[in-house]
C-alpha cells in the first residue's frame, strides 16, 4: 500500500506508543470501505504544532489528540465545534482548506457507552464526577446534555471544581441541571453513577472517595482501561456497584471522530466487543 496515494491519519500525542486507536480505526475502515491509513504520531513536547504541519503536508487529513496536547490543539484550531468551545480542549482535529476544525469527542463517547451500552440513562439521576483536570472538562457538556439532575464534581482542590462549573453553569441553567463543587473527602452520599475522571487510577493511588457515595446498583465507571482500572472495578464490585472501565468510551468517542473525518457512522458494538474479548484474555 502506498501511504502517499490514501488519505492519513493519525493519534497525535506524546507518549502514543500504548495507543488501542490504529487498531480501531483500522477496523473502522475496513467495516466501512474507507481507503485510509491510521498511524501513531510522536510528538516533541515542544513541537506539536510543526510535528501537525509536517503530518499535513505529507497527506495527513485529521488527527486524534491525546495529552498532553487537547488544550495546545484548542489554541490552534481555526474553527470549534460547540462541545470544544465549552470544553476547552480539542481531541480531534480535520484539517480542512478553510483551516483546521477541532472538535472533543470524548463527552458524546462516554454519555454513548453509558447510556447504549451500558444502558443507563442519565436523565434524573445523580451524577458524581471525580477531578476537575481536562478529562473531566472534556466529558462535562455531555454529561449535562443528558439532563441528570444533578452532577457534583468533587476534586482535592475546591477551587478548581468551582473554576469548572463556572465555565459550565449557563449551559446547565439551559438544560436544567445543578452543578455543584465538592472535596474528595467530603463529597456526599448515594449517587446513581459514579465517573472517576482523576489520575489515581493510572497512579496505582486507589479509589479516592468512600465507598459510601455509590447508592445500591450504581454504575461506577473509571475512564482507565485494562490493569490500570483493575482496583477500582474490584473496589465497585465489592461495594454493590456495576463496574464499567473506559474501552467503551474509547472505542465510541473513535467512531464519532471517524464519523466527523469521513462522514460515514461504523458499528462501534462489534468492534468493541473485539476489544473486550482481546483484553479479558491478555
Amino acid at each position: 500500500m502506498n501511504n502517499n496515494t490514501i488519505d492519513r491519519y493519525a493519534v497525535a500525542g506524546n507518549p502514543v506508543a500504548h495507543s488501542r486507536s490504529p487498531d480501531i480505526h483500522a477496523r473502522f475502515a475496513a467495516q466501512t470501505g474507507q481507503a485510509l491509513v491510521y498511524e501513531r504520531l510522536l510528538c516533541p513536547l515542544d513541537a506539536f504544532k510543526d510535528s501537525l504541519r509536517a503530518f499535513e503536508a505529507a497527506g495527513g487529513r485529521g488527527c486524534s489528540v491525546t495529552v498532553p496536547f487537547k488544550f495546545e490543539a484548542h489554541a490552534l484550531a481555526a474553527h470549534l465545534s460547540e462541545r470544544a468551545r465549552l470544553a476547552g480542549a480539542v481531541n480531534t482535529l480535520r484539517f480542512d482548506a478553510q483551516g483546521w476544525f477541532g472538535d472533543n469527542t470524548d463527552g458524546a463517547g462516554l454519555l454513548r457507552d453509558i447510556e447504549i451500552n451500558a444502558h443507563c440513562r442519565l436523565a434524573g439521576k445523580r451524577v458524581l464526577l471525580l477531578g476537575a483536570g481536562g478529562a473531566s472538562a472534556g466529558v462535562l457538556g455531555s454529561l449535562i446534555k443528558a439532563r441528570p439532575a444533578t452532577i457534583t464534581i468533587a476534586n482535592r482542590s475546591l477551587g478548581k471544581a468551582e473554576a469548572l462549573i463556572a465555565t459550565h453553569q449557563a449551559y446547565a441553567l439551559e438544560h436544567g441541571v445543578t452543578l455543584a463543587a465538592a472535596r474528595l473527602d467530603d463529597c456526599g452520599q448515594t449517587y446513581d453513577v459514579l465517573i472517576n475522571a482523576t489520575s489515581t487510577s493510572l497512579a496505582g493511588a486507589g479509589v479516592p472517595v468512600a465507598a459510601t457515595v455509590l447508592a445500591p446498583g450504581a454504575l461506577a465507571l473509571d475512564l482507565m482501561y485494562g490493569p490500570a482500572a483493575a482496583p477500582f472495578l474490584s473496589w465497585a464490585r465489592e461495594h454493590g456497584a456495576e463496574p464499567r472501565d473506559g474501552l467503551g468510551m474509547l472505542v465510541e468517542q473513535a467512531a464519532e471522530a471517524f464519523e466527523i473525518w469521513r462522514g460515514v457512522r461504523p458499528d462501534s458494538a462489534s468492534v468493541l466487543a473485539d476489544l473486550r474479548l482481546q483484553l479479558d484474555a491478555s
